[in-house]
């Protein structure tokens, strides 16, 4: 088993206790001590017995801020070893010091305890000498006693208090810029999220019929068929062009078009409907509702948009329906598509389009379901119109 070392004194302590040293020997050269060699209490008389208590103090100097309870309890038999001799008025100041370090360094249970044990003496020194002598200029040692143990103590509270509301005001602030910098990442997640999902849904739908155009004017003989998918490729790639031109000039703090798109309504279901039967699907429409917030249009048309965009690359030769009705404070979603095996999708897709329809939903607390259903693909979101008010 290692053997632990005792910790080092701190530089300043060895500073303090060396100061405290040569100052006391400094005064025991020049003759100078608190007390006359006469006095009624010095029992060893001369200038040498100081020096013991002189030197123990100092080591106590020593260990102040590494062993703060060792160090005052020693220091007070000191101090006590003290007032047999002619004392020393840097032993007395050495004394105060380390009163002061142990209340400030200390366990806050002993700088407690000191605190109680300094001022207890100084109300006994205050009191009992003068019920025993009867004099006013006994009152005079509780107030010796008072500024030697019960000062240094009481500052040393203060300054202790004033450290750990410092410390405590520092860690707060450091929690605040922990939670701050939290909720920044979160705020551009989440907004890089939201841009994901409105480039994706502005562009796969373009993307997607220029694919499946290409290859059919690519596979197909015909010059006819191959100028109707040009027309039709052209169309898309103007329009996703258009979109991706708002996109980028609303993220871009430059010049060019920061203009925001108006977003998108209820209202234009039916030109996205005839889009996508430009793009050769059989889409029919049903809508019956009233006023949608606008949250929740803008969400539902994002749904049917991506939805027709997975029936043209994914859903087999037939009807898409596209449902959308109003009951029971929400609006009911669905697009049915039909569904089979087949060899495989007329474009590549990434699967982030059912990942942005369910997010969508959920940010306005709604629902979201898709998959097979017999025959037919289905994709059954309801938004609820409360939430889509306050989202």
């Amino acid at each position: 088993m290692p053997v632990r070392r005792p910790p080092r004194p701190h530089r300043f302590d060895v500073c303090v206790a060396a100061g405290g040293l040569l100052g006391g020997l400094l005064l025991v050269a020049m003759g100078l001590s608190t007390r006359r060699s006469d006095d009624p209490i010095t029992v060893f008389d001369g200038p040498w017995p100081v020096l013991l208590p002189l030197i123990v103090m100092a080591g106590c100097e020593l260990v102040r801020r590494a062993a703060p309870r060792t160090a005052v309890i020693v220091a007070g038999v000191t101090v006590t070893a003290d007032l047999a001799t002619q004392g020393n008025l840097s032993t007395v100041l050495m004394f105060t010091d380390v009163i002061y370090a142990a209340v400030l360094y200390g366990p806050l249970a002993s700088a407690r305890r000191i605190q109680w044990i300094t001022g207890l003496l100084t109300v006994a020194g205050t009191l009992v000498p003068f019920a025993v002598w009867r004099v006013p200029e006994a009152l005079l040692i509780g107030v010796l006693v008072g500024i030697v143990a019960y000062g240094p103590a009481a500052t040393g509270w203060i300054v202790r208090d004033h450290r750990d509301a410092a410390e405590a005001a520092r860690l707060r602030a450091e929690q605040t810029a922990l939670l701050a910098e939290a909720d920044r990442a979160q705020a551009v997640t989440a907004e890089r999220a939201r841009m994901a999902r409105e480039l994706h849904d502005m562009v796969a739908n373009h993307l997607s019929a220029i694919a499946i155009h290409s290859t059919a004017a690519l596979s197909l003989d015909d010059p006819d068929t191959s100028r109707q998918a040009l027309t039709v490729i052209r169309e898309n790639s103007v329009a996703g062009l258009t979109e991706m031109r708002r996109l980028i000039g609303i993220l871009r703090d430059g010049s060019g078009d920061r203009e925001p798109a108006a977003a998108p309504t209820l209202d234009g279901l039916r030109a996205l409907v005839d889009g996508a039967r430009a793009n050769g699907l059989d889409v029919s429409l049903d809508a019956d509702h009233g006023t949608v917030p606008t949250p929740v249009e803008f969400a539902a048309y994002r749904i049917v948009q991506e939805s027709l965009t997975n029936a043209l690359k994914h859903a087999c030769p037939g009807r898409v329906t596209v449902h959308l009705v109003q009951r029971d404070g929400a609006l009911d979603l669905r697009v049915r598509s039909p569904y089979g095996h087949r060899g495989g999708p007329r474009a590549p897709g990434s699967g982030a389009g059912l990942v942005g329809m369910r997010e969508r939903a959920a940010l306005l607390g709604g629902t979201f379901a898709a998959g097979p259903e017999g025959s037919r693909w289905t994709v059954h979101a309801v938004l609820p119109l409360a939430e889509g008010e306050s989202a």
